[in-house]
């Protein structure tokens, strides 16, 4: 799938920075991690099972959330 379109969000400066390092801190870029929460978001939306909710359960964990 290509990358047609952008995105611009809003966020605290703080939250960019601890986000951004924690991307860094796992090699890998804070884009892709963002688009893996939003597949997540729709998957959970579209079909709310356990599993959906489970990964993002995990992923959220992971981040340190």
């Amino acid at each position: 799938m290509g990358k047609d379109v952008q995105m611009s969000i809003k966020m605290e400066p703080e939250l960019r920075a601890k986000f951004v390092a924690a991307a860094a801190g796992r090699h890998r870029p804070a884009a892709q991690i963002i688009r893996d929460l939003m597949r997540l978001y729709i998957a959970e939306s579209e079909s709310p099972t356990s599993v959906a909710t489970s990964s993002v359960n995990d992923l959220f964990s992971k981040l340190g959330s």
